[in-house]
C-alpha cells in the first residue's frame, strides 16, 4: 500500500540550498583573508632587523617582501602555506609568502629569506615564518568554520 506524500515548502527550502554555496563562499573568503593578515602582521612583528645601518635596508627588505596572495605565491618566493576552503570552489587558496627572486629589484630582492629563518652555517637561525603560521593556524581554521556555520545559518534564516 503506497502513501503518497507531499513536502511543503520543498520550493522554498531548494532556493536556500542553492543559494549557500554562494554565501559560504563570500564568507569564507573573508574569513581566509583575515586570517591571512594575522598571519603577515606577525611574520612582520617577528622579521629580525639587523643593527648594522647597511643592513637595515635589507632587513626592511625581507619584512616588505612578506604577503598573502590568492592561488600561488610569486616566482621565487619561500611559501609557509597553502589554506584551501574545502568544497565551495577551487579558487580559496590562499598563499603566504617571503622573499623573492626578482634581480630587478636589486637590494630589495630578499631571496635569502629561508637563511633568515632557517641559519647558515655562519649565522643562527632567527625564525619568524613558520611559528607565526604554527601561532595562527589554529585560529585561522577556527575563522573558516565559524565563516561556514555563519554562512549556513544565514541561508538558512532567509537572509
Amino acid at each position: 500500500m503506497a502513501r503518497d506524500a507531499t513536502i511543503i515548502g520543498l520550493t522554498k527550502l531548494q532556493k536556500k540550498l542553492d543559494r549557500l554555496p554562494k554565501v559560504a563562499k563570500e564568507q569564507i573568503r573573508s574569513a581566509m583573508a583575515s586570517a591571512a593578515d594575522d598571519i603577515v602582521a606577525m611574520m612582520k612583528s617577528l622579521v629580525p632587523v639587523l643593527k648594522e645601518p647597511d643592513k637595515r635596508r635589507v632587513a626592511g627588505a625581507l619584512r616588505d617582501s612578506i604577503g598573502w596572495t590568492w592561488g600561488q605565491a610569486p616566482r621565487g618566493s619561500f611559501a609557509v602555506a597553502t589554506m584551501k576552503g574545502a568544497g565551495v570552489g577551487g579558487d580559496l587558496t590562499i598563499t603566504i609568502y617571503a622573499g623573492s627572486r626578482d634581480k630587478g629589484l636589486g637590494s630589495a630582492d630578499a631571496y635569502w629569506a629561508r637563511w633568515i629563518e632557517f641559519g647558515t652555517e655562519k649565522m643562527r637561525a632567527q625564525p619568524f615564518f613558520y611559528v607565526s603560521w604554527r601561532a595562527n593556524k589554529k585560529g585561522a581554521r577556527r575563522k573558516v568554520r565559524a565563516a561556514v556555520r555563519n554562512s549556513a545559518r544565514q541561508v538558512a534564516a532567509g537572509g
